[in-house]
């Protein structure tokens, strides 16, 4: 075996879902401007490994999403021309 001197292995900080650290915040379709921080420029939702949420406040987020969209708080995608 080869072993690389030079390098060294890399540790990233685990992620914390900002629902779970401050109890205040709620998630609530009627808030677009807080659910555009989850939501790409082309209107796709940010996967959980990107955001950094836990799977229960991902899955909130996500109906949030899709609820506010169904009302036309907020688009599907961007126009494209």
């Amino acid at each position: 075996m080869v072993w690389d001197k030079g390098k060294s292995k890399t540790f990233y900080r685990r992620k914390v879902c900002r629902f779970c650290a401050d109890k205040t915040f709620d998630i609530e379709y009627k808030e677009p401007n807080m659910l555009r921080n989850f939501v790409t420029e082309r209107g796709k939702i940010i996967p959980r490994r990107i955001s950094g949420n836990c799977a229960k406040h991902q899955r909130k987020i996500a109906v949030a999403i899709k609820r506010a969209r169904n009302v036309a708080l907020m688009p599907y995608t961007t126009i494209d021309q």
